[in-house]
């Protein structure tokens, strides 16, 4: 806690320290600490807590205890509250209201100044807070609320609005004169605009009175008039006494009497009146009692100075009258139970009801029934009441996945294949259901299908709605891949172990290069088998030959070589030797080693591949060999060379005749249950898994096996060999067997109150059968007829007859002329019950809730007298003959003696005819407002599965139709209804929505031919763009710059599918020819191909690009023919491989050996050949090399989902040159690359949309523009290049137009007082209908009033209708108040500009009007009234002034800002006092009005002055303040003069540091030394510019240093700012 010390010093008396203060009489006083922290054991009252004391010398030094008073020691320990944490729920701040705002002014210390308000004051205001027990409110210590939050504040700013003075309106134009002669009045008055506030200025005198005198009299004036009284309260006749009393008094007169048959005029009128009540009684219901009373009024001759004179032949006086009575009702009845039954805090809470009963109906202006039920919100209570049911949301299981539903437009014509496969779309359908536990068991235990949970109304579910609708995965088949077929295989028995038989196969064999989804069973045949004669299981294959041997161990001549060989299996596995003892091994070879002077021919080359695949009588396959001549013979003594046929051999081969046979399979059947396995399943059934889909037993799969001729077709099957036959059956999983499951159907849907309806109930399909499960019910939803009310509820208000016209009783009227005969104005009564639709009676609160307003159950009636015209109804109107041309007519007649009076036969008083127009039916209909959103019929959309809707895949384009109003006018112009015009209220015209259309690209090209021919390449396949999207269709995939999209992945090329192949070399062609010897240097030459490499050998000739070029064998060679008797060697051997890694150390070697050897004194040459190894010559190193991934491939048949991302292994040379992978296979190299992986291709999901909902109420009940409106909503988002959603997810069309009836008053009728002159009378106005269109602008026209007849009776809302109201005509000479004025506009109480506010105002006021100058002391007090509102515009006041040509005076007002003139809200002249003696008054902003008589100006400000010398307003002024010598700034500022002060003097008291220049003088113009100034300035102006001119311009050489220019260097200056420059 920081604490402030405030020293003194020693010889000041007293002192504070601490907060303490002490005197003089000790310099060491004692100091406490603040208190420490609470502390105890209990929470509390009972804690304790302490502080530190000690003594310190004023000066602030502490010091010893001894030298204070130790009278005086504050105590160190006191008891306190201990605050716990759960405190927190007992205690807290109690909080005070704001007290009143107090001017800050008001609580500052020292004189106040003088204050003038501009808007409104600053203050400030206070509340008490204070800590409190919340449970009885008792205060306690603020350090308890502390303990847990902040004292909250106990003062604020607040505002203190200006007192606003009443504000009236400018007088009316005075009116004429009270009197036509003599002397009168005239009256001119105002109105109160804004009402005083916050302490203004009261309103003044709102009438101004002036007397008038038209002339003299010439006759006696009118002195006297007529005053009618208000009418008495209605009170009832004391006849019972009287009548007894007249009973007592006169009792054997009156029965003598009663035997004839006159009585006296108030006898006849009681047995009346008993029996009209007897009668009334019987009819009426016990809910009012009707009693007819009187009313009197006093009706008095006033003379015109308010005196009263008794005169004969008065005004009626007594009338009859109903007496008044309030609405009794009965007390409440208990509150009803709660409709809530079920106890959830979250939930709404319900609603109970109470009721009363009407005991006795308002009679007269008695007061109003007021409800008979009222409500109020609840929640159940007591112990036992159950939990609220929860409603959650529920599912049915996901459809099957659907690949179509994801197609565009271009795929539809796939939606019809079925084998789609990859990512596809699954729905299900939502609802909502009660939650409960039993459902999951349900699912899990098929049998209790009784306990799954009905549907209930969606709107009771609460929270985000589960997804209807997922992504999905259809496998993909993989295809089965198999390699090219291998080379046929010997001539074999079926079986090695039997061969009995002797029927023989040769086989050929391909391999499974790719496993098929389903296994190796959907693969093609593996084996091909041709029939062959001598078939052998095992034979010698030859695997070389040794050189040649010439016999008898010569050097040359014939010779034998041997065969090496090997025993090989039917597949070509060396086996034992011993299993080829059978057959002989091959035979020695001959052949023969030329001798020196011999012909000497290469070694045969390896057999060519067979011409034919097989054998028949047109088609043979052959093989060849060749050889050449090497060295040729010399002359006679060697053995010759062959012709060239020898150099060449023909084989036949691939004898076996063209007829291959396999193995066909059909596909597998459907898994059944094996009957031999029954017992087997039984004992290993499997438990189903928790999604049904688990398999349940094991069953058996069959298909087909067939043996098949190829290009012939089906053939036994002892044809086919048995060995590679495919089994026929094989082992299944049988899945398990699935119900449809369904819910039980929802509760029946409430019948609706109107008639002729139906409800409904459904219920869903939660899982659909499969596996021969059990199937679902057809009927899923029904409908029934509600039951049918006798008739549709509805109450209505039954009249009953007028009773007799009832007068006021005989002995109140006695005394009024014509009193004996019974007739003149009365009063008669009826019942009113109420009843239902069909008549039956019901109940009277019935009809006050549901029926419209109550009839009238009084009304004046009139008896006419024998002197009163007496006439029949009206008749009804004739007939109309032509609309809206012809007339019609209606007619009455008089009746008995009327007939005969002179008064009656008036047909001005007594028309006996009416005639009117016929009625005009003439109808304008025309459209009005826009044209609605296309909208397109009902009932036109396809439904997709499980009542999803897919954008684009329902009905959402196409033709439909917009709207546009039509509005219907009657002959007058008003608004009628449109079915008056022919017309259903529209005008309909057919509209286009634009379908959407996706993006459409052509289909795949075929793939591009692979890259490289050796290695790893691409392949490209690639779309071109058809049609772009329009309207909302599927987005394009990314395009290239010409509008096509690829696909490229990675593609492998055998290094050896095509090699180069080199014919034998041609035979010598000698340059130097020796015929002797046949020898020397020559050509040899060879034709070279591309070929297709084939497993059987190369076999057919392609483009020598195919082919790697830098392999291509040579075409030509040069080389020496050997001459006899030289040595022959064959063809070099090939090349060496060299060792890695390479070195120029290494080397590589090729051979050859000798064919002939030289005579003697000749060698032959080198046989080894040996070069160097060089890197990327003839040695080279070899690396894997990875290519890119590939794009995402997908199935043929798949739209999206998984595929698999693929690359590739490549054997790169050093060199850069993709070689065959063999060549890295062979170093072993280390491959850690992954060559696939899965990825997904992004689903197209099209945009999904709900169901537009139904439309929605009118905008507006009647008029032009009213709208409905319909949504719908996202259900899916669009995925991927999905179709998008539309922008439209609402459309509107106008509603049919209805005319706007309401009720209107029409103007108060002025006040009628019978036929006097003054007094209190009554004032009327009616109910009209008037219809409108609804707009704010349309006034409205008349209209029948049956035209409102189903509107409740209301005006502006207001239900309470007056028709009637008491009103006062004054006497000639009254002095009275006039009616109220209108509502003035709505003004606020503001500061224009300032953004201040204190709200809006409206005023109304009374003025009072004078007739007489005698009568001016008794006229009221003037009135007026306020009410607040909201919207006022704020206004600021002005004084204004203007010179009169008449006058010298000038002309003052006060003007609002819009420019109305008032009295009142301008501020006060300043000064007032001044202001007077100045002429005119110095009005202008600043100004005021010296002792000379002459407006002036503040200080800082000036005077200007207009054409007349007067002054026009006051300029600001700068001012020069310069510092003097004692001034410590010493900067210049201009500011504003701030104390006023005038010009010409010097006030006292004023420093001598600043001066004030003047540059205007008296008279407004600038005086002559400002001229002076300016012209100086200009001056120096000029000779700054000349100056720098001067210094800038560049100087002008001389001409010396022109002539030595080549001699000199320039010299640059730098003009650095000095004039000595």
């Amino acid at each position: 806690m920081a604490i402030t010390i405030t020293l003194y010093k020693k010889n000041l008396p007293c002192g504070i320290l601490y907060g303490l203060s002490y005197c003089n009489s000790s310099l060491f006083p004692l100091f406490p600490g603040p208190w420490g922290r609470c502390m105890g054991s209990d929470c509390g009252p009972g804690g304790s807590q302490s502080r530190a004391v000690w003594c310190a010398h004023v000066d602030g030094w502490t010091t010893l205890h001894t030298n204070c008073d130790q009278g005086q020691r504050p105590s160190n320990q006191r008891n306190c509250f201990r605050v716990c944490d759960w405190h927190k729920d007992l205690y807290d701040w109690k909080l005070g209201a704001w007290n009143d705002c107090v001017p800050v002014s008001a609580r500052t210390f020292g004189a106040s100044q003088p204050f003038t308000c501009s808007g409104g004051e600053e203050g400030i205001q206070t509340r008490e807070v204070g800590c409190m027990l919340k449970s009885d409110g008792s205060p306690a210590e603020d350090a308890i609320c502390e303990y847990f939050e902040p004292k909250p504040r106990l003062e604020q700013a607040c505002l203190i609005p200006c007192p606003q003075d009443c504000v009236v309106s400018e007088y009316s134009p005075w009116t004429s004169c009270s009197k036509t002669c003599g002397t009168g009045l005239r009256n001119r008055v105002r109105s109160v605009l804004v009402p005083p506030l916050f302490g203004g200025a009261v309103c003044p005198n709102l009438t101004e009175f002036q007397s008038c005198k038209p002339g003299p009299c010439t006759g006696p004036e009118g002195m006297y008039s007529l005053r009618v009284g208000p009418w008495s309260p209605c009170t009832l006749p004391l006849t019972r006494p009287a009548r007894q009393a007249k009973r007592r008094k006169g009792k054997g007169q009156g029965l003598r009497e009663r035997v004839g048959a006159v009585k006296d005029p108030e006898t006849r009128e009681l047995i009346q009146k008993k029996r009209s009540r007897n009668r009334l009684n019987r009819q009426e219901s016990p809910f009012w009692d009707i009693q007819v009373g009187y009313q009197t009024r006093n009706v008095t001759c006033i003379h015109r100075n308010g005196s009263a004179v008794v005169k004969q032949n008065l005004p009626l006086t007594v009338q009859s009258c109903v007496l008044l009575k309030d609405c009794q009702m009965t007390d409440w009845t208990e509150w009803g139970p709660c409709s809530k039954t079920c106890l959830n805090p979250e939930s709404p809470r319900g609603t109970r009801t109470r009721i009363r009963q009407v005991l006795q109906f308002p009679i007269g202006e008695g007061v109003k029934c007021s409800l008979v039920d009222e409500s109020e919100p609840c929640e159940p209570q007591g112990d036992s009441i159950p939990p609220c049911a929860i409603y959650t949301w529920r599912t049915t299981e996901w459809s099957d996945c659907r690949v179509d539903l994801l197609l565009s437009q271009q795929d539809r014509r796939r939606s019809n294949l079925t084998g789609l496969c990859g990512g596809g779309l699954q729905t299900r359908e939502v609802y909502c259901v009660q939650a409960n536990a039993e459902l999951l068991k349900y699912l899990n235990d098929l049998r209790e299908k009784e306990k799954a949970s009905p549907p209930v109304e969606n709107k009771l579910c609460e929270g985000p709605i589960p997804n209807s609708s997922q992504l999905c995965q259809i496998p993909c088949p993989i295809d089965c891949q198999v390699s090219p077929w291998g080379a046929w295989g010997p001539c074999t028995f079926e079986n090695c172990e039997d061969q009995a038989a002797k029927k023989g196969f040769k086989l050929r064999r391909r391999q499974i290069t790719n496993e098929p989804a389903g296994g190796p069973g959907n693969c093609p045949h593996l084996v091909e088998a041709v029939p062959c004669d001598e078939p052998s299981c095992y034979v010698w294959q030859l695997v070389s030959l040794d050189q040649c041997v010439p016999d008898d161990d010569k050097p040359c001549g014939p010779g034998t070589q041997l065969a090496q060989v090997q025993c090989v299996n039917s597949n070509g596995e060396e086996v034992d030797r011993n299993l080829c003892s059978s057959s002989l091994p091959p035979e020695p070879v001959a052949c023969e080693v030329p001798c020196s002077r011999d012909c000497v021919l290469s070694d045969w080359t390896t057999w060519s591949t067979c011409s034919q695949t097989c054998s028949s009588k047109t088609i043979e396959g052959k093989q060849m060999r060749t050889r050449s001549i090497l060295a040729y013979n010399a002359g006679e003594g060697g053995a010759l060379c062959p012709n060239s046929s020898a150099l060449q051999e023909v084989r036949n081969c691939n004898e076996h005749a063209c007829t291959v046979y396999h193995w066909q399979t059909g596909p597998w059947g459907p898994c059944t249950e094996d009957p031999t396995a029954s017992s087997l399943n039984t004992s290993t059934s499997i438990r189903p898994s928790s999604d049904m889909q688990g398999p349940c037993s094991m069953g058996m799969q069959t298909r087909k096996v067939i043996c098949v001729r190829v290009n012939v077709g089906q053939v036994p099957p002892k044809k086919c060999p048995d060995g590679p036959r495919p089994s026929t059956v094989r082992p299944c999983q049988l899945p398990c067997r699935k119900d449809c499951i369904v819910t039980p159907f929802s509760d029946w849907t409430p019948c609706p109150v109107v008639c002729d309806k139906k409800q409904s109930r459904k219920r869903l399909i939660i899982q659909l059968p499969s596996n021969g499960g059990q199937d679902c019910p057809e009927v899923l939803e029904e409908e029934r007829d509600c039951e049918v009310p006798r008739v549709c509820p509805g109450f209505r208000w039954k009249t009953h007859k007028w009773r007799k016209c009832q007068l006021v009783p005989w002995f109140l009227r006695q005394d009024i002329p014509g009193a004996q005969e019974t007739c003149g104005p009365g009063l008669q009564t009826r019942a009113v019950s109420c009843r239902q639709l069909d008549g039956m009676q019901a109940d009277m609160s019935e009809c006050l809730k549901f029926a419209k307003a109550m009839p009238a159950i009084t009304q004046r009636c009139q008896l006419p007298c024998q002197d009163d015209c007496q006439l029949t109804n009206w008749s009804k109107f004739s007939s109309c003959t032509a609309d809206c041309v012809g007339v019609r007519t209606r007619k009455r007649a008089l009746i008995g003696r009327s007939k005969k009076k002179d008064k009656c036969k008036n047909t001005q008083m007594y028309p006996l005819s009416e005639t009117q127009y016929c009625p005009c039916d003439k109808y304008n209909a025309q459209p009005v407002g826009n044209w609605s959103d296309c909208i397109l019929p009902e009932g036109g959309r396809a439904e997709s599965v499980l009542g999803m809707k897919v954008q684009g895949d329902i009905k959402e384009c196409g033709q439909g139709y917009r709207y546009q109003a039509m509005v219907c006018y009657d002959q007058d112009n008003r608004l009628v209804e449109t079915s008056r015009c022919n017309s259903h209220g529209y005008i309909e015209e057919a509209c286009i929505i634009p379908c959407p259309s996706d993006c459409k690209l052509s289909e795949w090209s075929n793939w591009s031919r692979c890259s490289k021919s050796c290695g790893s390449g691409v392949k490209v396949r690639s779309k071109w763009l058809r049609e772009k999207p329009y309207n909302g269709g599927r987005p394009c995939p990314k395009l290239d710059h010409i509008n096509q999209v690829y696909e490229v992945v990675p593609c492998q090329s055998d290094c050896n599918q095509y090699v180069w192949v080199a014919e034998p070399w041609s035979v010598w062609k000698v340059s130097n020819v020796d015929l002797k010897e046949n020898c020397g240097e020559g050509v040899q030459t060879r034709k070279v191909r591309c070929m297709l490499n084939t497993i059987d050998g190369p076999s057919e000739s392609v483009e020598d690009y195919l082919c790697d070029p830098e392999e291509m064998p040579l075409g030509a060679r040069e080389s020496r023919l050997p001459c006899p008797e030289d040595c022959v060697l064959n063809d070099w051997g090939p090349w060496s491989r060299c060792s890695l890694p390479c070195t120029r150390t290494n080397s590589r070697v090729r051979t050859a050996y000798v064919l002939r050897s030289p005579s003697v004194g000749r060698q032959c040459p080198d046989t080894t050949d040996k070069e160097p190894c060089s890197l990327n010559l003839n040695c080279f190193n070899y690396f894997y090399n990875i290519t890119d991934w590939s794009t995402c491939q997908l199935s043929p048949n798949a739209v999206c989902g998984s595929g698999i991302k693929t690359r590739m292994l490549d054997c790169v040379r050093s060199d850069g040159k993709s070689v065959d992978i063999k060549f890295c296979q062979e170093l072993n190299l280390e491959k850690t690359w992954q060559m696939n992986i899965s990825c997904v291709v992004e689903c197209p999901v099209n945009c999904q949309l709900s169901e537009w909902s139904a439309w929605s109420e009118c905008s507006q009940t009647c008029g032009l523009e009213g709208k409905m409106w319909r949504r719908r909503s996202v259900v899916q988002a669009p995925q991927g290049d999905g179709r998008p959603c539309p922008s439209q997810m609402e459309q509107w069309k106008p509603c049919p137009v209805k005319p706007c009836y309401r009720w209107q008053y029409s103007p108060w009728s002025e006040c009628r007082v019978e036929n006097v002159v003054c007094g209190h009378g009554m004032r009327y106005r009616n109910l009209t209908c008037f219809v409108s269109d609804g707009s704010i602008d349309s006034e409205g026209s008349l209209v029948d009033e049956e035209l409102c007849s189903g509107l409740e009776l209301a005006i502006n809302g207001d239900k309470k209708i007056i028709l009637k109201e008491a009103c006062i005509l004054p006497c000639p000479g009254e002095c009275y108040l006039m009616e109220w004025s209108d509502w003035s506009p709505c003004v606020s109480i503001c500061v224009k500009g300032a953004g201040v506010d204190f709200g809006s105002v409206q005023v109304r006021s009374k003025a009072v009007l004078a007739q007489e100058p005698e009568n001016l002391q008794m006229c009221p007090d003037q009135a007026w009234e306020s009410q607040t509102c909201t919207g006022g515009e704020c206004y600021e006041y002005k004084w204004f002034s203007s010179v009169r040509s008449n006058s010298s005076q000038p002309f003052i007002w006060c003007q609002r800002s819009d420019g109305l003139n008032v009295t009142g809200g301008c501020p006060p002249m300043n000064p007032p006092m001044d202001n007077s003696s100045c002429d005119p008054p110095c009005l202008m902003p600043k100004s005021f009005c010296s002792e000379a008589s002459v407006c002036m100006c503040e200080e800082g400000f000036t005077e200007l002055l207009s054409a007349t010398g007067q002054l026009d307003r006051c300029a600001p002024i700068p001012v020069l303040e310069i510092p003097t010598a004692g001034d410590k700034k010493a900067d210049v500022k201009t500011s504003r003069a701030i104390n006023p002060t005038l010009p010409s003097t010097i006030q006292p008291g004023r420093t001598g540091r600043t001066w004030y220049l003047q540059p205007y003088g008296p008279d407004g113009k600038l005086k002559m030394w400002v001229y002076g100034v300016a012209a100086g300035a200009f001056v120096l102006l000029i000779f700054i510019v000349s100056m720098i001119y001067l210094a800038c311009k560049k100087p002008k050489r001389p001409q010396r240093q022109r002539q030595q220019n080549n001699r000199l260097k320039p010299l640059t200056l730098a003009y650095d700012g000095d004039t000595d420059m």
